[in-house]
């Protein structure tokens, strides 16, 4: 969510018109068009002080980011080898993808 959006939503959540808001924040209608056009870019204390004129505060959180899908098979398969065979799948790979690289960079196919 932008900060445009936030505080649009804010203030249509609260019933009130971009003039009703300005009044609240001793500011203008037009500086409230502003603060809600998608290109704003406003001040963190704007921010907190047009929600909060809405009837709203301003809370930030965090969450762990979502895992990456895992190939749980393939990471079964490398669990079950040897330090020594991860290494040797590893150049193999390692040289497959390179060649696949110079090939795509020549104008090649495999």
């Amino acid at each position: 969510m932008t900060a445009a959006s936030a505080i649009r939503s804010a203030r249509l959540r609260a019933g009130m018109t971009q003039s009703q808001l300005a009044a609240r924040m001793g500011t203008t209608q037009t500086a409230i068009a502003r603060l809600e056009a998608p290109q704003s870019n406003p001040r963190w204390t704007t921010l907190a002080r047009a929600l909060e004129a809405a009837g709203e505060r301003l809370v930030i959180s965090t969450e762990p980011a979502p895992v990456p899908d895992l190939d749980l098979a393939q990471l079964r398969v490398h669990c079950r080898m040897s330090p020594a065979e991860r290494a040797h799948a590893h150049d193999v790979a390692y040289d497959e993808t390179r060649e696949l690289v110079l090939a795509a960079a020549s104008g090649q196919r495999r």
